[in-house]
């Protein structure tokens, strides 16, 4: 009698899941206030887009880093190693 050995298929993190599809939610949150500052001409509305500009760049930033954290090895395989900074 043959033994067969099946290779067992890792189920994916369902919090790394989450935390990728808030980083691709920020992503788009991102461009949509750089959108904004481009169209923005009153200088309190600039100010404002700044301001939204910054809070998204340190939610990407924060989010990079959790998921580094949760996955080192996912994390080199998206491109996401180094220090995780958006400027």
């Amino acid at each position: 009698m043959k033994t067969v050995f099946t290779k067992k298929t890792a189920r994916p993190d369902p919090e790394l899941l989450t935390l990728k599809a808030e980083l691709l939610e920020a992503q788009g949150d991102l461009a949509q206030a750089y959108r904004q500052f481009d169209q923005a001409l009153d200088p309190e509305l600039v100010e404002s887009c700044v301001y939204q500009i910054s809070a998204v760049k340190a939610r990407c930033n924060y989010l990079i880093r959790a998921i580094k954290e949760r996955s080192p090895d996912t994390a080199a395989a998206a491109g996401l190693e180094g220090p995780a900074a958006w400027t």
